[in-house]
């Protein structure tokens, strides 16, 4: 099987509003929902907003530019899975004939040409699930942390994936025996479906195609960390679920967070008091694998190493996210939402 689906007469909007909807999830998202609304109005029939409690115009915006919206119940924990999943079961109730159905975050504006490549590739493959491609930084010069962004989105390769991300074309029967995302994760909700998608033989593919552009929107380094954080804690949930089976999903990077964002300073420190000041030896570990990720980038020299000590540095924010995550499993207590914006 090709990466790439081979080119196929378009898809006419009328047989895509036959068989494709659209969610979006959204919170305060402003000029970012307006763009992203305005990406899919050729579907506007077949598309669901969901809103998590903004109090902008967004709520009003949906309304004027979508099919329906659905308002989370604020007495319940917001999560991306949770309004997703709502926005599932709202779209699938006024048109349950669709076959497949395209999740977006609000902050994203999905690029001409994808939802009817993205739709072809699924119709012509049954055993695929998900299909997703390339999301981009709408404005990657405007902060180290959006480039940093825009760097993480085009990591993985191509082809048959064990994951995706929260933008994602999905197969309304693959959906609905998973039962969808899990609405009690913060975070990483979509690698976990992922998880429970293959295990049934189902498989996911990422295609060599543009996809969203994406506005992070991030311009200080609080927003950065909190967005690490997150990722850690949402690490932890995932080796808490499957970690145990032969996929280990979210062994490696809860383990990269402790071994670099714990256990090594915390052994240096030990270490001088046995050795004196020479205990800090080990922390040259930490330029070292700064340089060695430098050296491997793929980009220019800058964005490579301001990748590569991002990389070092989020281990600790990352570990943050993991003890988080153990104090609130100890103390019986369901996290909310981590924001970063």
């Amino acid at each position: 099987m090709q990466a790439d689906p081979p080119d196929q007469t378009a898809l006419t909007t009328a047989k895509l509003l036959s068989s494709l909807g659209v969610v979006v999830i959204g919170r305060n998202e402003g000029e970012r929902l307006k763009r992203c609304l305005h990406s899919v109005e050729e579907l506007t029939q077949n598309v669901v907003y969901v809103d998590s409690g903004s109090t902008d115009e967004s709520i009003a915006l949906g309304r004027i530019m979508t099919a329906a919206v659905v308002e989370l119940d604020l007495d319940s924990p917001f999560t991306a899975a949770r309004a997703r999943n709502a926005g599932f079961k709202k779209l699938l109730e006024m048109r349950p004939e669709l076959d497949h159905v395209f999740f977006v975050d609000g902050d994203c504006e999905v690029e001409k040409g994808w939802l009817n490549k993205a739709s072809n590739f699924l119709c012509q493959h049954e055993r695929i699930a998900v299909a997703w491609g390339f999301r981009r930084e709408r404005y990657p010069g405007k902060s180290i942390y959006n480039m940093l962004c825009d760097y993480e989105w085009w990591d993985i390769p191509t082809g048959e994936t064990k994951i995706c991300g929260g933008d994602a074309l999905i197969r309304v029967s693959a959906f609905k025996q998973v039962q969808g995302y899990r609405s009690d994760l913060i975070c990483g909700e979509e690698p976990e479906m992922c998880v429970r998608l293959r295990k049934l033989g189902w498989q996911i593919w990422r295609l060599n195609a543009p996809m969203t552009l994406h506005d992070a929107a991030m311009f200080h380094f609080g927003q950065w960390w909190t967005r690490m954080l997150r990722g850690g804690y949402g690490f932890a949930q995932g080796a808490a679920l499957h970690g145990k089976t032969a996929d280990r999903h979210g062994v490696t990077e809860t383990l990269r967070a402790w071994l670099w964002g714990f256990f090594i300073p915390i052994i240096s420190l030990l270490l001088t008091f046995v050795f004196g000041w020479w205990g800090l030896i080990l922390l040259a570990a930490y330029p070292i694998q700064i340089s060695r990720l430098a050296i491997s980038g793929k980009r220019s020299a800058r964005e490579n190493w301001l990748r590569a000590i991002a990389l070092v540095v989020s281990k600790f924010a990352e570990m943050l996210g993991q003890m988080k995550y153990l104090t609130d499993r100890v103390r019986g207590v369901k996290s909310r939402l981590i924001e970063y914006k």
